[in-house]
């Protein structure tokens, strides 16, 4: 019988779900989805391949409830910063700099080569996260250019946060880079910094 970490199994569940999310994060980014096996993953977690197998039954399910942990977390976050924020300008300054910030800290592959990498319906499941993302930039956007078309300007704005050239800078350099990036998309949005 498998041991249980934790005071309860739902504890022992998430404890389980952090050490393996922790694990391939790593993972991830040292050798990409495709050299990861659930075998290695479990072993680096200190979980036997039976413990691994009942949580998560292959890759592409370990990949999707990862995104989908990963995307919940930053909803969260995106939402509480920009609630915070008064004027549209300081709620796309702050969406874009979270963006970017996201961005620079990880390096999941991006649309093609993760749609590439996993089975349409997986793919689906985890590209239904950025729904709540891209809701939070229309709501910014009707308030603060309200006579712009939201379906143009956004796929814009996103192609131009999704560019790791933009934040696969020497570190020094990562803050300039995106108080760039940030006065780019103002100006391109037609909102002015200076109210």
């Amino acid at each position: 019988m498998p041991k249980i970490i934790g005071r309860s199994l739902e504890e022992h569940r998430r404890e389980v779900r952090s050490r393996v999310f922790d694990v391939l994060r790593g993972q991830l980014y040292e050798r990409g989805f495709d050299a990861i096996t659930l075998a290695g993953v479990a072993a680096e977690a200190g979980l036997g391949r039976t413990a691994m197998y009942n949580h998560f039954p292959d890759k592409e399910s370990l990949l999707v409830a990862f995104v989908e942990d990963e995307a919940t977390r930053y909803v969260e976050r995106l939402t509480a910063a920009v609630g915070k924020a008064d004027t549209p300008v300081e709620k796309l300054s702050t969406f874009v700099r979270l963006q970017l910030r996201v961005l620079a800290e990880y390096h999941l592959p991006p649309g093609t080569a993760l749609a590439s990498a996993l089975a349409p319906a997986a793919y689906r499941r985890i590209s239904a996260h950025a729904d709540p993302i891209t809701g939070q930039l229309r709501e910014i956007l009707a308030e603060g250019v309200p006579d712009e078309d939201p379906d143009v300007l956004i796929p814009m704005i996103t192609a131009a946060l999704g560019s790791r050239q933009v934040v696969d800078v020497p570190p020094e350099r990562l803050d300039d880079a995106i108080e760039g990036a940030v006065r780019f998309v103002l100006r391109a949005v037609g909102m002015s910094e200076n109210p």
